[in-house]
């Protein structure tokens, strides 16, 4: 695997070198090379990265994956003077992989419009300092993007369509509200996405996410607070049996942000209600009660020396279910959340999740200059119930013999801006080491621990 890696990243690195660019090169944009009026914006990307994973955590498929990935994505807008219509269109794609591969929705979507919406700004109408509404497909990106977010890491965006209001307020303070209906991406068969077979996606109004959230910068001090509420409704529909969850997510977040030669800290916590079914089968028509909580803590200082180091000490949280014959169900719903940021690559690795995990661990942050920035992160996996699954493998032992630990995991990534703003490489990978749950679990994969590694290159424009 380290062979492969090196290789790729090599190639990658020649691609994408332009010569000794200035480290003040102003990023080349499409807007400024076709001479177009300002009330027209044009921007998009293109990424390509390889992966490589060995040691296959998953049950069920292959010891070891690979993927060449390619995203592409173009927003164009127009915006009058208070009215505004936007279209992003996103194509992704994913080469290389095999059979029994774990590729998905979450890699490939070929040729999507994720954005077509059109927005009103309203000005001051309801007393604070501007207001705005939004119609259409669009996506999302509230506070930390723990629980709704757009995903960047990940090969594909979760886009939703429906309306969305934001207000900000005199003092600073900022306000949204939103009704949507998530988008199903299709296709989603293996044999589909292996040969990067186009459907668009679809909204269906069996399925709805809504929410309130609100943030107030320095409400406390120099402590930025936030609030919200979300929820999701979801039905059988015709074609596709679901788990009819009623969820409602209250939650809070207080925030200090890092800043050389002070200590910083991130608390955000919630807890999960409503109702839900265990399985997904037409003929399990129970209504489990839901009570699921998770939390994030973390504190760090970054220290006023050579490469700026932040150190971070921190912990994840999420409640699990073993026992879903007890009337309710207690495993945490991490509804539209992207998982980089607390747990690590996604893509064909993608081993944590906020669902059933107890897992502590330090972070080391450098920076060395403009261009450079990286980490390496570590921590320790235990499940938050030895009953449930290890959500993103699939082992389970209903017993709870097996025990909780799932192991530790080790990540590493550096990035830098060949041009800036406009080219930028990013290399990193993860190492998950089997503990005893992986181990001893009835049906664990039994590849041994899992190696994985990336290298890709993103021109923005």
């Amino acid at each position: 695997m380290a062979a492969r890696l090196f290789m790729i990243s090599g190639a990658v690195l020649l691609a994408a070198w332009p010569g000794a660019a200035p480290a003040s090169a102003d990023p080349w944009t499409l807007h400024d090379a076709a001479d177009l009026p300002d009330w027209v914006r044009i921007e998009g990307t293109f990424r390509a990265r390889y992966e490589t994973l060995d040691g296959q955590y998953r049950v069920g498929r292959s010891p070891s994956d690979q993927l060449l990935s390619l995203r592409t994505t173009l927003l164009t807008e127009f915006k009058g003077e208070h009215v505004r219509a936007g279209l992003e269109v996103e194509d992704s794609r994913g080469y290389l992989a095999d059979a029994g591969s774990s590729i998905s929705t979450g890699e490939v979507d070929v040729f999507e419009p994720i954005q077509a919406y059109i927005g009103f700004d309203l000005g001051k109408t309801f007393g604070g300092k501007s207001s705005d509404l939004e119609l259409g497909r669009f996506t999302l990106n509230l506070g930390s993007g723990r629980l709704v977010g757009r995903n960047n890491f990940r090969n594909t965006t979760n886009a939703f369509t429906g309306v969305r209001f934001g207000w900000t307020g005199e003092a600073g303070g900022n306000f949204t509200a939103f009704y949507t209906l998530p988008h199903d991406r299709r296709p989603a068969d293996q044999a589909s996405l292996l040969d990067n077979k186009f459907k668009f996606d679809k909204e269906n109004s069996d399925l709805r996410f809504w929410g309130l959230y609100y943030e107030r910068p320095k409400a406390l001090g120099g402590v930025d607070a936030e609030v919200f509420f979300y929820g999701l409704d979801e039905d059988d529909s015709a074609s596709q049996p679901t788990r009819n969850r009623r969820l409602y997510t209250p939650g809070v977040r207080l925030l200090k942000s890092p800043a050389v030669d002070q200590w910083d800290f991130d608390v955000e916590g919630g807890w999960q209600f409503g109702r839900a079914r265990a399985t997904t089968s037409p003929a399990d028509t129970t209504d489990l009660d839901v009570s699921a909580q998770y939390l994030h803590a973390g504190v760090g200082r970054t220290f006023d020396a050579p490469w700026k180091p932040r150190i971070e000490a921190f912990y994840d949280y999420a409640s699990g279910d073993g026992n879903p014959g007890d009337g309710k169900w207690t495993r945490f719903d991490s509804l539209y959340g992207p998982r980089r940021t607390d747990w690590g690559p996604s893509g064909i690795y993608g081993a944590l999740s906020r669902v059933n995990i107890s897992a502590p661990g330090v972070k080391l942050e450098v920076r060395p200059n403009a261009r450079w920035d990286g980490f390496v992160d570590y921590r320790a996996v235990w499940l938050a119930d030895d009953q449930d699954r290890f959500d993103r493998g699939g082992e389970v032992d209903p017993t709870g013999s097996s025990g909780s630990f799932v192991g530790n995991q080790l990540q590493v990534r550096a990035r830098y801006w060949v041009i800036p703003k406009s080219v930028r490489l990013d290399f990193g990978g993860a190492v998950l080491f089997d503990g005893h749950f992986l181990k001893d679990a009835p049906n664990a994969a039994g590849n041994g621990d899992t190696t994985y590694g990336y290298a890709d290159v993103t021109f923005q424009f």
